[in-house]
């Protein structure tokens, strides 16, 4: 044989895999390959695979029989609409996907070159686990891993497919990784399955309760994501990164659209109630706002009083974060916290303006919220704000109460232009709860009769939560009609174009954590 017949045969057999049979079970289980997935995820005629005549160097427990050139991992670099992107895909059909010391480094020398080229880097992981006949180089390599994710951190964008299982230490790169995708019923995540579980504990769990798609996307919060298949999970990557730069240093890619940037919408004058309590949906007003009503949502099931998502104005990507009153009625809580400090530092991170929609009545109140440590919590997301350095616009859009005004925000956080609606009340408690204080005498000598209650309660958003107080003290650049709000936040960011803020010299902050 010769050495040119030899290539083409190794190279037939990394492309093989486990083998016809194994790659039919995987589409039995509703998955597709990894270089089917590869394939979708890449423009087409793109990928330039490396490392495919990689094998194991292992020789204990009968593995010296058993060489798959590529070793069960799929690594290589493409484009995504036109611009670079790196890939690694773990290949289940090959010893479960597990990783061993070749597929560490194969995934290490992908990351760095993202790393050195500022492009994103995209893992699609469907393993099950370390390669146990390999030892402690299985677990280093993974170390190596988690070193390289945390280093690239902030540079460039991580993404991380979770396309089957993924159990125990492996679950920590994805978790350091900016954004994790899930398919519902064919993955999951935990650090101990439910087999040891039942045994130590005696929780009697399914792997779809403990770490699911659903569980991480509504429950923990660990999934960013959810798609019905392996197919739309490809295609919402894609749709993620359109609106993402290439790293740290560049901007995101602008879009041309055909919706006016001083469209008026007459129905946003009447969209929010004026009455503090009535609950109505943000994303309805997002969507008259932004460039052609699209925005694609991050964390659509978890935490759902608070709404982040990926939008454009004027053709430019912003981040978007919106108290949602359709939902605890805006509050903020332990997860909406996270939820929202996290997308807050990676706008801020990869250069994307926030624009931030506020209407919240303060924090949640009750002993989970405080037992669970709402103060640590609450103060990330004020941490985030305070800490950003992109261009950044808040709309009141009504309520902006207590602390939570401080934290959404505010002018008092470095925030750019802040905006008010006539409904915005601004104050240091809602009206109902104030006039207990306020105006207390007054409604003792009443007897608490409901007119002089209902009368005070105006006179307190008169005298003290009116929007015009804030204006009068520059809290507010300015009150605006609601129709209005598309055309004056893109003439803001267009302002803000080229925007510069700084911090004080430091190696970096301690935010709480």
């Amino acid at each position: 044989m010769t050495r040119l017949e030899e290539l083409r045969k190794r190279h037939e057999a990394a492309e093989q895999g486990g083998g016809p049979a194994r790659r039919e079970r995987q589409h039995r289980e509703g998955k597709l390959s990894a270089r089917e997935r590869v394939d979708l995820l890449l423009d087409e005629g793109t990928f330039e695979e490396l490392d495919k005549l990689v094998t194991h160097r292992s020789r204990e427990f009968g593995l010296a029989e058993q060489v798959v050139p590529g070793d069960g991992l799929v690594t290589g670099y493409g484009q995504i609409e036109g611009r670079l992107a790196y890939v690694f895909a773990q290949d289940f059909t090959v010893f479960g996907g597990s990783l061993s010391e070749t597929n560490a480094q194969k995934i290490c020398k992908v990351m760095d070159l993202a790393m050195k080229t500022g492009a994103p880097i995209i893992g699609l992981n469907d393993s099950g686990g370390a390669r146990i006949q390999e030892g402690v180089v299985s677990l280093a390599g993974y170390a190596d891993i988690f070193l390289r994710n945390t280093l690239a951190s902030g540079v460039v964008p991580q993404i991380s497919a979770v396309m089957g299982p993924c159990a125990g230490g492996a679950v920590y790169s994805p978790a350091i990784t900016d954004f994790v995708f899930m398919v519902d019923q064919t993955s999951y995540m935990f650090v101990t399955g439910p087999d040891v579980l039942k045994t130590v504990t005696h929780e009697d769990v399914t792997k779809e309760e403990l770490g699911g798609a659903m569980t991480h996307n509504s429950v923990s919060g660990v999934g960013h994501f959810m798609a019905a298949n392996d197919t739309e999970c490809v295609q919402m990557i894609r749709e993620l990164l359109s609106f993402l730069p290439q790293n740290n240093q560049d901007d995101a890619p602008r879009r041309p659209t055909t919706d006016p940037v001083d469209r008026a919408d007459p129905e946003l004058d009447t969209l929010v109630p004026a009455e503090p309590n009535v609950p109505y949906d943000m994303k309805d007003l997002i969507r008259r706002v932004v460039d052609d009503g699209y925005f694609f949502e991050v964390h659509e099931r978890f935490a759902m009083n608070i709404v982040t998502c990926f939008a454009r104005m004027d053709g430019r990507t912003v981040g978007i974060v919106a108290n949602q009153p359709a939902h605890l009625a805006g509050c903020l809580d332990i997860d909406s916290s996270v939820k929202g400090a996290r997308f807050v530092r990676f706008c801020d991170a990869f250069n994307i303006p926030i624009l931030t929609f506020e209407d919240v009545p303060g924090f949640l109140p009750g002993t989970g919220q405080e037992f669970g440590g709402i103060i640590r919590h609450g103060a990330k997301l004020l941490y985030a704000f305070a800490e950003a350095t992109v261009p950044k616009i808040t709309v009141i859009v009504r309520k902006a109460y207590g602390g939570a005004y401080c934290v959404m925000g505010s002018k008092h956080l470095r925030t750019d232009v802040n905006l008010g609606y006539p409904t915005a009340e601004i104050a240091v408690m809602g009206a109902e709860g104030a006039v207990n204080i306020v105006y207390r005498r007054e409604l003792v000598q009443s007897g608490d009769d409901p007119e002089v209650r209902k009368a005070k309660i105006e006179e307190f958003r008169t005298r003290f939560a009116n929007p015009f107080i804030a204006a009068e003290r520059g809290y507010l650049d300015d009150i605006i009609e609601p129709r209005e709000t598309r055309w004056r936040v893109i003439k803001a960011l267009r302002m803000l174009e080229n925007k510069v803020d700084t911090m004080p010299k430091k190696k970096h902050g301690n935010i709480p954590l």
